[in-house]
This record gives C-alpha cells, structure tokens and sequence, in this order.
C-alpha cells in the first residue's frame, strides 16, 4: 500500500475526474429527456458538486507537476503527447462544463443549445478519459499495460458517476423523471470490478522484470482489495436501498474511498522493464 501512497496527487486527481465525468454522462441523458424548471433549477445546483469534485482533482493535478506553468508548459505537444492530450481534453471539459453551469444557473443558457451544449460536453469528457487511460498503457511498464487499467479506469467512471448521480437525482424533490438503472448498474460494476481484482490476482504472478516480482510491489494487496470490495459492497447496500441525501452522501464517500485505495495499489504497482525498478 505505502509504495503507492507517493502518488497521492495523481490518486485524487484520477477518481475525482472519472467520477465527474460519470455523473455528467447521467445527467446528460436526464436533461436531454425534459424536466421541469424545478427540477432543472434543482439540478443545476447539484451539478456544482461534480464540479467541485473536478476543481479538486485538478488542484492535486497540479501539485503532481510542481508548478501550474508546467500545466501550461506540458500543452505544447498536443496530439504527440498523451500527457498533453489528457490535460487539453480535461481543461476543455470542464471549461464546457463550468460554462454551461454558469449560464444556467444565472439563466442564460437558450433552451435550444442547451441540449447540444451538454452532449458535446459528454463527448469531450468521454474523450478525456480514453486519454487518460491511454497515458498509462506504457510498453515499458508491463504491470499497467494491458486491459486491467483500462477497466479499473471506466469502473471508476461507473462506480463514482452511479454514487453521485443517485445522490443528487434521487433527492431532487421535483422530481420528474426515473433513474431506475443508475442503482443497478452501480451493482454491476461492483461485480465486475471483483471479477477484475481475481483476474489481476492471478495475473500479477506471472509479472516480472529482471530484478522485481509483480507481487512484491504490493504484499498488501489481497489485504487492501478485500477492504476496497467491502466498502463497495457497503455503497451499494446504500444506494440500491437508501433514498435520504445524508446516507446517499455517505455512500459517495464511501465509493471515492474504496476507488482510492484501489488507484494507490495501481500506483504501487509500478514497475519498469529491464534492470529498473
């Protein structure tokens, strides 16, 4: 667990951003189906907290790289760098994001480019994480190049979008619309990421370089991914039974926590080929 814990900034940075951008992907299909301007008004408040949410992430983003100038510095190789493609594309999301919010919440977003504002958003947010997931597939580090990241990664969109959206939409008291699926599907992913952690188990034996084993990186990690399932576990208990918003809060935190133990472990699974470690 400790040798992941160096990379803190990009831990919060990870999950806050995938879940952000979960919840936008159910509030997208929730708005583009029509509401009320109650229920909208509602909405656009508990919008603030994914943002919220991003802001943070991308606070830690920047003690990660030291300075906010090499944030700007690291866009000079856009479309050569997936480090530069993974900061532009999460800037423009949340520049289109916090645009829309604002608009709407002073009431100046036209009705007829709202819908069209908010897909656009999706698809800049959806090609954000496929950059991000892309950053970490390195040939040169054979613990993270291969299918599991990319799993843990969109997990994470479900697993954080689900938590929140069923917090926020489930307690909109002009509520006009139905998120039946968001609680399942949070469930599912909750599965899913347990048929990932076994495949992960097995395959981290089979891992190594030249002077490190896969498995002596983290010798906590059955310790640490039994905690990380049974926080989910506890979430989903929340919010497939649950509908107060203090409970449904908790199940948020309690998703982030679990989804945060599990990136520390990516983190510390860190392992380079040949005679490095």
């Amino acid at each position: 667990m400790n040798a992941g814990l160096h990379e803190l900034s990009l831990v919060f940075f990870t999950v806050l951003a995938q879940t952000a951008v979960g919840f936008w992907l159910i509030f997208t299909f929730v708005m583009c189906k029509g509401t009320s301007r109650k229920s909208q008004s509602y909405l656009h408040k508990g919008l603030f907290v994914a943002l919220l949410l991003l802001a943070c992430g991308f606070i830690a983003s920047v003690t990660h790289l030291g300075s906010p100038l090499r944030a700007f510095n690291s866009l000079n190789r856009v479309g050569s760098s997936m480090m530069s493609n993974e900061i532009a594309s999460g800037a423009a999301f949340f520049a289109l994001a916090g645009i829309y919010w604002l608009l709407a919440v002073l009431g100046k977003m036209p009705q007829g480019l709202s819908k069209v504002w908010l897909v656009v958003t999706v698809l800049v947010g959806i090609v954000f994480m496929y950059m991000m997931n892309n950053l970490y597939h390195l040939p040169t580090v054979p613990t993270w190049n291969n299918a599991i990241t990319s799993w843990q990664f969109y997990l994470t969109v479900v697993l954080g979008g689900c938590a929140l959206a069923v917090a926020v939409l489930n307690t909109n008291p002009h509520q006009d619309y139905q998120v039946k699926c968001s609680p399942w599907l949070y469930v599912l992913a909750v599965l899913c990421v347990a048929v990932v952690v076994i495949y992960q188990a097995f395959g981290l034996a089979h891992i190594h370089s030249s002077v490190q084993q896969a498995v002596n990186l983290v010798p906590d990690f059955a310790i640490m991914q039994v905690l990380r399932l049974c926080l989910l576990a506890v979430a989903a208990a929340l919010i497939v039974k649950v509908r107060t918003l203090p409970l449904l809060s908790l199940a948020v935190l309690i998703t982030l926590a679990a989804e945060m133990v599990g990136r520390v472990l990516f983190y510390g699974l860190h392992m380079t080929s040949g005679m490095a470690v």
